[in-house]
C-alpha cells in the first residue's frame, strides 16, 4: 500500500532515479569543472547530452538555444547555466494545449507497438486510469495474431475491471473493432482502446492492416476523436526512436507511451522523440503495477531530471 500511496511527484522523482543519476550527475560535474563559458564547455555539454540519449539532433538544438540566450542574456558564469538548461529542454518539450483533449471527448484509441515494449500492460494501465477518473471504458482486443495476446489483455481488463470485445485468435482485426465501435456506441462508452498488431517486419501488411481498421472506424463512430499512440520501450534508447520513425510511415500517430522508464538510464530518449520527431510523449510508465502509467508532465519530468 505505501507503494501505492506515493505522491505523484514522488513516484517520479524515484522512477526516474537511473536516469537521473546518470544525467544530473554528469551535468553538475561539467558545469563545476569549468570556470568559463567558451566551445569546450558546449562540446562537454553536448557530448554529455548525447551520452544520456538525448539524441544529437535534439542536443544540437538545445545547444544551439542554450547559446543564444546565454549571450543575450550576458551570463558569465557556467554555474549559471543550469536553471537556463533546463528551461530550454522544457521548452523543447511543451506539449500543445490540445494533448490529452481527447480525454474530454468520445475516443477511438489504437495502440500499436512492437512484441516486448509492453503495449498489452500499458493498454490494461490506461484502461485502469481513465475509469478511476470515472470514464466509462472498453477495450478491444485486435492484436489478434500474437500467441496469448488475448489472453494476456484479458488478464489486464479482468484487473483494471473493464470490458473486452475479443474473437478468436487469427480472426480479422478489423471486425474485432467493426463490434467494438458498435459496442461503444451502444455503452455509451467515453474511451474505446484498440490493441492492434506491431508487425515491422512486414510494413506493407501492416498499413494495410491499420488502414483497414482505420476505414471501419470511419465508418462505424465517425463522430469519435481518434488518437494513435505508440509503445516505446525507453529501455531500448535510439532503437526507440526508429520504431518510432517506421510506425510514423504506417499510421498517422499522436503520442507516444514511454514505458520501463524507471529500468534505465537512457530516460532522454524522452527528450530526443519530441524534440526530433515531434511526436508527444503522453504517457510514461515507471512500475508493474496497475497504477504505474502516468500523465507526462515536461516541468516536473525536466526539472526532476536536473535535480540532485
Amino acid at each position: 500500500m505505501a507503494e501505492e500511496n506515493k505522491g505523484f511527484f514522488e513516484k517520479v522523482f524515484d522512477g526516474l532515479a537511473k536516469t537521473r543519476d546518470n544525467l544530473s550527475r554528469s551535468v553538475d560535474a561539467l558545469f563545476m569543472s569549468f570556470t568559463n563559458i567558451d566551445d569546450d564547455f558546449y562540446d562537454e555539454l553536448e557530448e554529455t547530452l548525447i551520452m544520456a540519449d538525448v539524441g544529437v539532433d535534439a542536443t544540437l538544438k538545445i545547444i544551439d538555444d542554450l547559446r543564444h540566450r546565454v549571450r543575450v542574456q550576458g551570463i558569465k558564469e557556467p554555474a549559471d547555466c543550469k536553471e537556463l538548461l533546463v528551461q530550454v529542454i522544457k521548452d523543447q518539450m511543451e506539449l500543445d494545449e490540445d494533448a490529452f483533449a481527447f480525454e474530454q471527448e468520445k475516443t477511438v484509441m489504437l495502440v500499436i507497438g512492437v512484441n516486448g515494449v509492453g503495449k498489452t500492460t500499458s493498454i490494461g494501465k490506461l484502461a485502469a486510469t481513465q475509469k478511476a477518473r470515472g470514464k466509462n471504458v472498453l477495450v478491444a482486443a485486435a492484436d489478434t495474431f500474437r500467441a496469448a495476446a488475448i489472453d494476456q489483455l484479458e488478464v489486464w481488463t479482468d484487473l483494471a475491471k473493464v470490458d473486452l470485445i475479443k474473437h478468436e485468435e487469427g480472426s480479422d482485426p478489423a471486425a474485432v473493432v467493426f463490434d467494438a465501435c458498435r459496442a461503444a456506441k451502444a455503452r455509451n462508452t467515453d474511451i474505446l482502446i484498440c490493441d492492434t498488431a506491431g508487425r515491422l517486419h512486414n510494413k506493407k501488411n501492416l498499413m494495410s492492416e491499420l488502414a483497414k481498421i482505420n476505414r471501419v472506424i470511419e465508418r462505424e463512430y465517425p463522430e469519435a476523436r481518434r488518437e494513435t499512440l505508440i509503445v516505446l520501450d525507453a529501455t531500448t534508447g535510439q532503437n526507440a526512436m526508429a520504431q518510432a520513425k517506421t510506425f510514423m510511415e504506417a499510421a498517422d500517430i499522436t503520442g507516444i507511451i514511454l514505458t520501463k522508464m524507471d529500468g534505465t538510464a537512457k530516460g532522454g530518449i524522452a527528450i530526443a522523440i519530441q524534440a526530433e520527431l515531434g511526436l508527444p510523449v503522453k504517457y510514461i510508465g515507471l512500475g508493474e503495477h496497475i497504477n504505474d502509467l502516468l500523465e507526462f508532465d515536461t516541468d516536473i519530468f525536466v526539472s526532476i531530471l536536473f535535480s540532485e
